[in-house]
């Protein structure tokens, strides 16, 4: 049988830079060899250096845009980002609903990479009660973990701790990205019912990781909505990012993008 194409709506920030958000979603998805469509959420003005402004999409908008994408060209999998606002987050909870076999990753944007924060307080709660429970795959960093779980999370006993507690809020599987916990290598762990995988590496040190967190959740959206267990898509999100930071052009004079390209130059 033939591999399917992976059809992923993206429904998520625009970083005018190109190195995160939708931006960063579409070129994954595309170098991974599946079909991205997007509902943009907010239009940001930011380059390496940081977010400078953010621009809101009205909600009603957000839905139509994803609504408009699921009623014609459909999805095998929905990859969430930036969100912003709790009605966003209502309206992505609706378009998930009516799209009933495809698979959620939620990527719960909530700070960017200079700290400026991308979701606002209110809608914490909504992105604990309504999307956690919805996902395939939750993919929160360790300063979101803390945030959602309500732990500290500064070791990989304390990811795993907060990951078991978004489990029992309902996520059918989390992956706790742990490039934000010290160490000489980086180590990240997917747990489900089943229980647990390890994937890890060595640190690289580079200023360019703008759009790391982006970029694994949409492998992971690619491989999924390609049929891929879970175990394999994660797997070769994991490989994949990681050369994408590697292969990373050095751009900017902050925070560089990742080279999203570069399997399709490889192979």
């Amino acid at each position: 049988m033939a591999e399917r194409l992976g059809r992923v709506l993206i429904i998520a920030g625009s970083d005018c830079g190109g190195g995160a958000g939708v931006q960063a979603d579409i070129k994954t998805v595309t170098a991974l060899g599946g079909y991205a469509a997007a509902a943009i959420t907010a239009i940001t003005v930011q380059n390496t250096l940081g977010v400078h402004a953010v621009h809101p999409i009205p909600p009603a908008v957000v839905e139509a845009q994803g609504r408009a994408v699921l009623d014609d060209i459909g999805a095998d999998a929905i990859k969430t980002g930036m969100l912003g606002s709790r009605a966003v987050v209502e309206a992505v909870a609706r378009l998930i609903d009516s799209a009933p076999g495809v698979l959620a990753v939620i990527d719960p944007v909530m700070l960017a990479k200079d700290g400026r924060p991308l979701l606002a307080p209110k809608a914490l709660n909504a992105l604990r009660q309504l999307l956690v429970p919805r996902a395939a795959l939750f993919t929160p960093n360790a300063p979101e973990a803390a945030a959602l779980a309500g732990l500290a999370v500064e070791t990989t006993d304390d990811l795993r701790r907060a990951g078991q507690a978004l489990l029992e809020l309902g996520a059918a599987a989390v992956l706790m990205k742990g490039g934000h916990i010290a160490g000489p290598t980086v180590v990240d762990v997917l747990i489900t019912a089943a229980g647990e995988t390890t994937f890890e590496g060595p640190r690289i040190v580079t200023r360019h990781t703008h759009g790391t967190g982006c970029t694994l959740a949409s492998a992971c959206a690619a491989g999924l909505a390609r049929g891929l267990p879970l175990d394999r898509a994660v797997a070769a999100a994991w490989s994949y990012t990681a050369e994408a930071i590697r292969h990373a052009p050095g751009l900017g004079a902050g925070a560089g993008p990742l080279d999203h390209a570069w399997a399709l130059r490889t192979r």
